[in-house]
């Protein structure tokens, strides 16, 4: 609107309404299509959130700053703006970064989607959102046995999110992140911290060790009190416990501990499908643990109280590393569920802690969260048994292809059916011995490398032809019992043969 004008405008009744007046009205309607705007915005799904309402920023408020920040499911500080995280391609090798919709928004899953066309993608780095640049990669071996770890299958399990659709971190055996060496800013010999986690309630083990947090910082166990990880898992490493779990633990190396001296049986365990875990130690006597429901109300106290006596806990000697998804010595035999997570330094307040647990469940997180939900799909054989690899989601090449009972956790059951006709679970092809095309030859996992051995196409009868040797997947004699090793054979249309893409 101008300062000045040449002549006055009428009023509703028609004659020329004072200058007082005019402004008024145009102020008025200026502040009503403001408000259309403004509910507009409000009614638009939550591409972002309200400034100063996400995580690191009520942590940071409360004087108990973030040092590490990770998610692939949304920004934790409402200035973020960066990648969340990095994805591989199976087929090529190429790289793609999966940012966010909007500044302190959601994943943008859509870019995944069509980067992973037509192949698979592993997650090959998650970024950290602070200005440290801790961010995690796939762990190398440690003394605990067990390899190098492998990314997370990037499309394994998909969730909604602000009512957008994210892609959550399913963690198999063989899984695992961590950072370089000591990370910046995070804890050691004996400081405060705390840490939080979204995870899942339902995809759970008990073996070794779903952590995320404070590690060695290289992968080995350097003894008592050199770890301070949030954990979710049915271990129950000191008898007794309540119930089956999962319970919120805290491994602070050679225990996952409940309570003062590892049993505590008020902790009643949290199984619902998204769990909030959190864990705060002052370093020197106390500690406390806490789950909650992602999708709703507040959070329950488990721990607050006294560090374990056993020696070597008071103080912690924490080394500074970030683990995810394994145990300080890459230990990496369990499973779970990450989507998101955060550690601080100090000692939080219980009061901040109810604030991120606020903003956690006005994310609005939905979707199964215990079995794969992603392009990849059961096959099943003979006996309804399904097609599985031998050795437990850590298949490398030359692992046996063979039938199992069918498990709905079991990465390394779920196949995806690739444009090219291959057949991949594990970041690995269903590949037949040296590509050889003699009935009887046996099949396994190998790198997928484009031969005629790894191609399989579905026929019209329910079987699985390879067409360069002419011959099908085969159960041998029709055997259905656990650990039959497949093969190819002359086609035969019979029961040995039938095999259903799910």
């Amino acid at each position: 609107m101008r300062a000045t004008r040449s002549a006055a405008a009428p009023d509703a009744q028609g004659a020329a309404a004072p200058p007082a007046l005019r402004y008024r009205r145009a102020l008025l309607s200026a502040v009503a299509a403001l408000g259309l705007l403004l509910g507009a915005i409000l009614s638009l799904p939550n591409a972002a959130q309200a400034a100063g309402s996400l995580p690191c920023d009520l942590y940071a408020a409360a004087g108990t700053p973030c040092v590490a920040a990770h998610s692939t499911t949304r920004a934790l500080f409402s200035s973020y703006n960066g990648p969340l995280y990095q994805v591989t391609r199976a087929s090529n090798g190429g790289t793609a970064d999966i940012g966010l919709l909007a500044q302190g928004g959601y994943a943008n899953a859509a870019q995944q989607d069509s980067f992973c066309a037509n192949t698979t993608c592993r997650i090959s780095k998650i970024y950290d959102q602070t200005a440290r640049h801790n961010n995690l990669t796939p762990g190398p071996a440690g003394t605990a046995g067990m390899g190098a770890d492998r990314g997370a299958d990037a499309s394994e399990l998909s969730v909604t999110a602000g009512g957008h659709k994210v892609y959550g971190i399913w963690i198999s055996p063989g899984v695992g992140y961590r950072s370089t060496g000591a990370a910046s800013g995070v804890a050691v010999n004996g400081q405060a911290e705390g840490a939080y986690m979204v995870a899942s309630g339902t995809h759970v083990g008990s073996a070794c060790c779903f952590d995320y947090g404070n590690a060695e910082s290289t992968p080995a166990d350097t003894g008592n009190g050199h770890m301070d990880a949030v954990s979710i898992a049915t271990t129950c490493y000191f008898a007794p416990c309540n119930g089956t779990g999962p319970w919120v633990e805290a491994d602070m190396e050679n225990g996952m501990f409940q309570g003062d001296n590892g049993s505590n049986t008020a902790n009643a365990g949290n199984k619902s499908a998204f769990v909030t875990a959190v864990l705060k130690n002052n370093g020197q006597t106390t500690y406390a643990l806490k789950g909650g429901n992602s999708q709703s109300g507040g959070l329950s106290t488990w721990w607050n109280g006294a560090l374990p006596t056993r020696g070597g806990y008071q103080p912690m000697h924490q080394e500074g590393g970030i683990i995810l998804g394994t145990g300080g010595d890459n230990s990496n035999w369990n499973m779970g569920t990450f989507f998101e997570g955060v550690m601080v330094a100090g000692y939080p307040t219980d009061a901040v802690e109810n604030s991120v647990q606020a903003n956690v469940v006005s994310v609005g997180y939905s979707g199964e969260t215990n079995v794969p939900n992603g392009p990849q799909g059961q096959i099943t054989g003979p006996g309804g048994q399904c097609v599985d690899v031998a050795a437990d989601d850590t298949g490398v090449n030359g692992s046996a292809v063979q039938l199992w009972n069918c498990q709905s956790w079991a990465e390394d059951q779920f196949w995806t059916h690739n444009a090219n006709g291959s057949l991949s679970t594990i970041g690995r092809c269903l590949d037949i011995n040296g590509n050889g095309t003699a009935a009887g030859t046996k099949v396994e996992l190998w790198d997928c490398n484009g031969v005629g051995g790894q191609v399989w196409n579905q026929q019209s009868d329910g079987s699985l032809l390879n067409p360069q040797s002419g011959r099908c997947l085969d159960s041998p004699s029709g055997a259905t019992a656990n650990g039959t090793r497949l093969q190819i054979w002359d086609c035969n249309g019979t029961a040995a043969q039938k095999f259903a893409l799910h």
